[in-house]
C-alpha cells in the first residue's frame, strides 16, 4: 500500500463538523446573541433531551464525564474510609473520581473482552464497599444484570461509567438506565462528542438530580447561599448549543459505526488478529474498534508506516499506573487487563469513515501478517 495515497485518520473530526454546517455556527451564534454562557436556554434544553433519549427522568449537565462521576458518588454520600470496586482496564477519570471524595478505588480484572467481570467484583467485596462502577468499555454494555443483582444484594449502589456508550442498548434500554446514576462525557471524539469538554449525570432519583445541580455550581441553590462544598463543574451552554445540534443524529452515526465494525469483521475474518465478538443481545456502538494482536507494537509501526492512524486504549492498567501505586496491587494480580494492556490496537473508526479506509487497513493488517509467516 502506498503511504502517499493519503493518510487513514484515526478520527476525522472535521467530517462530521463539514456535514452539520450551517446548523452548528447558527446554534453558536444564536448562544452568543443571548448572551446566556453559564447554564443558559440551551444546558436546559439539552439537558431534557438527553434525559428523554435515555429514557430516564434527570440529566444535569456537567463539565466532564470524570466530574459526572466524582458528583454521583458525592450525591451518594461517599468518601473517606469508603471502598468503591471498578474494573483495572479503564482510563484514569474513572479512578480519579473516587479519589475526589476521598474513597478508595478497589480494582478487579475484567474479562476476556474487557468488559466487568462479576465473579471478580463480589470477591472483591468487603463492609466498607460502598459503591460498584462498571464500565461500558467500547461502547458495549456488559453483564450489568449480574452487577445489579449482586450489588441489590448487598444493598450498593451502581454508578454506570458510560462514557464510551452514547446509545448503547442491552435488554431494549439504553446506556444510563441501569444504575443508580451514571456518567457521560462529551469529549470530542466521542460518539457524541462538543466541541470541548462536557459531561452528563443521568439518574431516575429526584434527590441525587437536585444534590447534583447544586454541587455542579458552587453547592448553590440560590445565588450567593451556599449549602455544599464550592465545586465549579457547569456544562458550557455553547457546549450544550453544539450537543443539540448534533443529538438528532446519533442512532444514524451508530448504525454507521456497526456497518463499518461488520466490515473490518468481514475483510479480517481470516487476518492475523483477534476481532471483538458480534454482540448477540442489545447494541454495541463501537466508540472504538479493538483487536487483539500477539505483536501489537510492531503491527501498529507497520500500519504506521503505510500512513494509518492507530490508538492504544489503554497502555497501562490502572494498577501499574505511577499515580496509583499506593494502592498495593502488582503486576500479574488482573492478567486479562494486562493481556488486553499488552495486546489491544484500537483501528480508525468514526461514521465519516470511508468504506475503503477499512479495506486499506485490512489489507494492511493482512499484509502485515503474511510477512510474518513467510519470515
Amino acid at each position: 500500500m502506498d503511504p502517499q495515497a493519503g493518510a487513514v485518520k484515526f478520527v476525522d473530526l472535521q467530517a462530521q463538523i463539514r456535514s452539520l454546517q450551517p446548523a452548528l455556527s447558527d446554534a453558536m451564534q444564536e448562544v452568543l446573541r443571548r448572551g446566556d454562557f453559564i447554564l443558559g436556554e440551551a444546558v436546559t434544553a439539552f439537558e431534557a433531551e438527553w434525559a428523554r433519549y435515555c429514557g430516564v427522568k434527570h440529566a444535569v449537565g456537567v463539565d466532564s464525564g470524570l466530574s459526572a462521576l466524582e458528583l454521583a458518588l458525592r450525591a451518594g454520600g461517599i468518601g473517606d474510609g469508603d471502598e468503591v470496586i471498578t474494573q483495572a482496564n479503564t482510563f484514569i477519570a474513572t479512578v480519579g473520581a473516587i479519589m475526589a471524595v476521598g474513597a478508595r478505588p478497589v480494582l478487579v480484572d475484567c474479562d476476556e473482552a474487557g468488559q466487568v467481570d462479576v465473579a471478580a467484583v463480589e470477591r472483591a467485596m468487603t463492609k466498607r464497599t460502598k459503591a460498584v462502577l462498571p464500565v461500558h468499555l467500547y461502547g458495549k454494555i456488559g453483564d450489568i444484570d449480574g452487577v445489579l443483582k449482586l450489588a441489590g444484594q448487598a444493598g450498593l449502589r451502581v454508578i454506570e461509567d458510560a462514557c464510551q456508550a452514547h446509545g448503547a442498548i442491552y435488554a431494549g434500554r439504553r446506556a444510563g438506565n441501569f444504575g443508580w446514576a451514571a456518567a457521560f462525557s462529551f469529549y470530542p471524539a466521542k460518539n457524541l462528542g462538543a466541541f470541548g469538554d462536557g459531561g452528563m449525570l443521568v439518574t431516575n432519583d429526584d434527590d441525587v438530580a437536585e444534590a447534583v445541580r447544586t454541587l455542579r455550581n458552587y453547592g448553590s441553590k440560590v445565588k450567593y447561599e451556599h449549602v455544599a462544598v464550592p465545586l465549579n463543574h457547569r456544562l458550557d451552554t455553547i457546549q450544550a448549543a453544539v450537543l443539540r445540534v448534533k443529538l438528532p443524529h446519533l442512532d444514524g452515526w451508530n448504525a454507521r459505526r456497526e456497518y463499518l465494525a461488520d466490515a473490518y469483521r468481514e475483510h479480517l475474518s481470516n487476518g492475523p488478529v483477534g476481532l471483538p465478538a458480534s454482540t448477540g443481545e442489545g447494541r454495541h456502538v463501537y466508540h472504538l474498534f479493538v483487536v487483539q494482536a500477539a505483536q501489537r507494537d510492531a503491527l501498529r509501526a507497520a500500519l504506521t508506516a503505510q500512513g494509518i492512524e492507530t490508538g492504544i486504549h489503554y497502555p497501562l492498567p490502572l494498577h501499574a499506573q505511577p499515580v496509583l501505586h499506593g494502592l498495593g496491587y502488582h503486576l500479574g494480580v488482573f492478567p486479562n487487563a494486562e493481556r488486553l494492556a499488552a495486546h489491544s490496537l484500537s483501528l480508525p473508526m468514526y461514521p465519516e469513515l470511508p468504506l475503503e479506509h477499512v479495506e486499506r487497513v485490512a489489507e494492511a493488517i493482512t499484509g502485515w501478517g503474511s510477512r510474518r509467516q513467510a519470515a
